[in-house]
């Protein structure tokens, strides 16, 4: 423990959304709209985030994850340059930059997939994507077959089994280590990825820049195949995402319960020792603020995104309590066009914004939020509370899906006289080794035992 990605807060940004690029790379023309984001980076750090997510920025044809050309920023979005000075500025505010490593497929346009098209039989690039067979054709009429990303034939598979094609993304990798001094990669697509693939990258990127982080993006499966000490450190932790809106709008606080016992409880988590990356939503899911039956609901699910085990993640706009949804096969509801100075203006979610910045603020050095062991305190299906335990400090989350206020007695797991509600600041004194909170409709606590939460409270 102890690594900067392991204490991150993320903020999520898909760039070609928020930055309102055409929807096809048809132009010759660089557009510097990248400089617009420049302005964010102070808007992310006051609101805690720590780390950025960013992607895809790879030159690509349309929605950024067919790429023509890895070394190249999309010119909808600026040059090389932009990124650049992306990266300083947020480095200069202790902000870490983690972006899309698409490397499961490519687009169409890409140099080695036209150069089959024109040299078919004699290309030396023929051994470079799976299923590439000359007797067969394509939906798009190549004269040739190959396989698809989930027979999506604008995503052709890459051949992570062929050298040349290891080689190639791998001195992709050092080049954006050494070009643009990223801290980390996600990688889409990774459950479709080949093991010994990002083992290599494991060893290489370590060796390069040794608090290199990487991280996963899978829905299914055992998430322990991918975060090991020779793979990934992280992997997206869709199971958790599904519990935190499911778990409010049935009134059942046993789902979200189950997943984290399962994950992370500290006698017998399948996961424990090993840290997810957590979120409410992102570029491929409806926003929260539409899953949400009661969207009063949305604080504790904040509340338990950044106190559970893992690594919280917030996606741009979301803390304005944007809405957005996907229509069918239409992703543009989930990444929408942002202004900054207009969303702070019209922010009618203020509390919300102010609330996840406490949480920032909370989570932010506090080593039981990060390091700290899982374990319930207290379950009914509309009451949870837990612990998380680092040592003699403690942190006690209680959250209440109901539409009427509860009081409960919940039980303390360390030794403490006293703890302090990170949100308030209300004092609740430990008698007989549990205090007594009273927990607000759709409402959420956060009790420090053993330190002071005076910090951390908004001036």
């Amino acid at each position: 423990m102890g690594t900067w990605y392991n204490e991150a807060v993320f903020y999520h940004i898909y760039p070609l959304g928020l930055l309102g690029a055409p929807k096809e790379n048809r132009e010759e023309e660089t557009v510097h709209r990248m400089e617009e984001l420049f302005d964010w980076i102070p808007h992310i750090r006051d609101l805690g985030c720590t780390a950025i997510y960013i992607g895809p920025l790879f030159e690509s044809t349309t929605h950024g994850y067919d790429t023509k050309d890895y070394k190249k920023i999309d010119r909808r979005l600026g040059d090389n340059e932009d990124f650049k000075k992306f990266v300083s500025l947020a480095h200069e505010e202790g902000i870490r930059v983690v972006v899309d490593g698409v490397f499961n497929h490519t687009g169409r346009e890409f140099h080695a997939f036209k150069d089959i098209q024109q040299n078919r039989e004699g290309s030396s690039f023929r051994n470079w994507y799976k299923g590439i067979n000359f007797g067969w054709n394509s939906p798009y009429n190549d004269g040739f077959g190959y396989e698809a990303w989930r027979n999506c034939y604008e995503l052709v598979n890459l051949n992570l089994k062929e050298p040349a094609v290891r080689d190639y993304l791998f001195d992709v990798i050092s080049f954006w280590i050494s070009e643009f001094d990223i801290d980390g990669i996600r990688l889409d697509c990774a459950d479709c990825l080949e093991f010994d693939f990002m083992k290599e990258m494991r060893r290489r990127t370590s060796q390069e820049k040794p608090d290199f982080w990487l991280m996963g993006e899978v829905i299914h499966g055992d998430y322990s195949r991918w975060v090991n000490d020779e793979m990934l450190h992280s992997t997206t932790n869709y199971e958790l995402h599904k519990g935190l809106y499911s778990g409010h709008n049935d009134h059942n606080y046993f789902e979200i319960a189950h997943t984290i016992r399962r994950e992370f409880d500290e006698n017998g988590g399948i996961y424990r020792g090993r840290t997810l990356y957590s979120f409410v939503d992102n570029h491929d899911v409806d926003r929260i603020m539409s899953k949400l039956n009661d969207k009063e609901h949305v604080y504790s699910v904040y509340t338990l995104l950044y106190t559970l085990p893992g690594i919280p993640s917030v996606y741009y706009g979301s803390e304005w309590g944007i809405e957005g949804k996907k229509e069918g096969a239409n992703d543009e509801g989930m990444r929408p066009r942002l202004i900054l100075d207009e969303c702070e203006k019209e922010n009618r979610h203020k509390e919300l914004t102010k609330h996840i910045m406490a949480l920032g603020r909370l989570h932010r050095g506090n080593k039981a939020l990060t390091e700290g062991r899982y374990r319930e305190l207290l379950l009914t299906n509309r009451q949870y509370a837990f612990a998380r335990i680092a040592g003699e400090e403690a942190v006690i989350t209680a959250v209440n899906n109901d539409d009427k206020p509860a009081d409960a007695e919940i039980p303390v797991p360390v030794s403490a006289e006293y703890g302090t509600d990170a949100f308030t600041g209300q004092k609740y004194q430990v008698q007989n080794g549990k205090i007594k909170a009273h927990l607000p409709a759709a409402g959420s606590i956060a009790v420090c035992l053993n330190q002071d939460c005076r910090e951390i409270q908004p001036e």
